[in-house]
């Protein structure tokens, strides 16, 4: 070895000595300044500090800590909109559970459930983004297309029990067992049995409500949704600017450009509602479920938080609707109109049902006040996106007049003889009182953690 070789070899000793030396000393220097120094300087000179280091090196672990390489597939998922929501949410804590990667499972395009030849299978990535659902639902629950699989061994499938004895624990003690080795070993577990809207719940609210949060529809349903809102605006706009003009120019001028808010309101009066409340309330033995036309346009106009004149959004399922008088009794406040007489029929014509209460849905989440049914799935969810709204923006009770996004039941009575406020119950333990309705509702959240 020559000689310039060796004096340098013996530079890079010294040198890796003296940086092994100077790191020691730095950290010693570290540990007596957060032990003598740190205290007596106050909580915001070492922002850095262990329990905030530990705090993210775990939300930094749990950011990758569903599974890539093992899959949960699920049956194709049918009935309505919302209740299609659910069994998505409730397949997707499942996997969680076992945590696995959620293949991308099929949603239903038509309401017909019975007749299963009806059931056109409709993609998710049709309805909602998967990119931005794995996006914001990153380390909580994951979505996977089938592209993913290896497949290095055969599905080990598993049957949902179905009845009276096949109780909430022993569907819990059946996920249990497929988290043991011999299962878990296999690259996809395959569930079979029902519809993933009737499995068993083991899930909060709050857990349910991270994943509607993931929800995105597309940019095509987005366009659409924001034009039939514009429309809402425009035709409320101009009743304002009317009404203003006539009984003030200069009022009139200074209401253009303005915020034009409406309600939107959920009304359940279709002849498959009517069959099914009217059973419940018999099954329930309550008198709070079902409400007439009549009924819902008094309790509605009664909302004192309203200011009228207003445009009222109709959401109804028009192919249901046997009523073709719902615009007629109104308020002269309040402007009804539904889809045909708000001119964006043709909007909705061109999609299946899937795809028009997806609108609907979200058309009625944005509105300024909301009113529905408290027994109605789709209301419920509409009702739980607004209170996530406003549990963000720091309220965690509507009661009070000026609080926005304001939602309201207008089966049950509230005060002045309108519909009762209504926001979800955020610390419930599970999904039931949304699944199935209740009457057992308030304007206050019971939830003090942002979600």
């Amino acid at each position: 070895m020559s000689f310039a070789n060796t004096e340098l070899l013996k530079l890079g000793s010294r040198y890796m000595k003296c940086m092994v030396f100077r790191c020691f000393i730095l950290v010693i220097l570290v540990l007596v300044f957060t032990t003598v120094i740190y205290p007596f300087t106050g909580s915001n000179w070492l922002p850095w500090r262990t329990s905030n280091w530990i705090a993210m090196s775990a939300a930094s672990n749990l950011q990758h800590a569903v599974r890539r390489d093992k899959f949960l597939e699920v049956p194709q998922i049918i009935w309505g909109l919302n209740n299609q929501k659910i069994a998505l949410a409730r397949a997707c804590l499942t996997a969680r559970f076992l945590n696995r990667t959620l293949l991308m499972p099929s949603l239903s395009a038509s309401l017909f459930y019975k007749e299963v030849e009806l059931l056109k299978p409709m993609a998710f990535d049709k309805i909602y983004q998967f990119d931005k659902f794995n996006c914001l639902c990153d380390g909580f629950v994951r979505l996977g297309r089938y592209s993913d699989l290896l497949n290095h061994s055969m599905p080990f499938e598993i049957q949902k029990g179905s009845g009276r004895k096949w109780t909430k624990e022993r569907d819990l003690d059946q996920l249990k067992q497929c988290r043991e080795e011999s299962v878990d070993n296999s690259e996809v577990i395959r569930i079979g049995g029902k519809n993933p809207f009737l499995w068993h719940d083991h899930w909060p609210v709050k857990d349910y409500a991270k994943i509607f949060q993931c929800l995105v529809v597309v940019d095509e349903i987005e366009n659409e949704v924001a034009k039939v809102i514009s429309k809402i605006r425009e035709v409320g706009s101009k009743v304002r600017y009317k009404i203003d003009a006539s009984q003030n120019e200069e009022s009139a001028d200074s209401s253009l450009g303005q915020h034009v808010p409406y309600v939107a309101v959920h009304m359940r009066i279709e002849k498959d509602w009517m069959i099914h409340c009217k059973k419940l309330e018999q099954k329930l033995r309550i008198e709070q479920i079902c409400s007439s036309k009549e009924e819902i346009m008094e309790r509605v106009s009664q909302i004192t938080s309203i200011q009228q004149p207003v445009v009222v959004y109709l959401a109804v399922a028009d192919t249901l609707l046997e009523d073709d008088s719902i615009l007629s009794g109104w308020n002269d406040g309040l402007l009804p109109l539904e889809k045909k007489r708000l001119g964006v029929w043709g909007i909705y014509k061109k999609y299946p049902y899937l795809i028009q209460s997806a609108i609907d849905y979200e058309v009625c989440s944005r509105a300024d006040v909301f009113v529905g049914n408290s027994f109605s799935t789709f209301s419920s969810l509409v009702v739980l996106s607004r209170t996530q709204k406003l549990i963000r923006m720091g309220f965690t009770s509507s009661c009070s007049a000026e609080v926005g996004y304001s939602s309201y039941a207008y089966n049950l009575l509230g005060e002045s003889g309108g519909a009762k406020r209504w926001m979800t119950d955020m610390s419930a333990p599970d999904l039931v009182g949304i699944s199935y309705g209740t009457n057992n509702i308030s304007c206050y959240s019971n939830w003090n953690t942002s979600l």
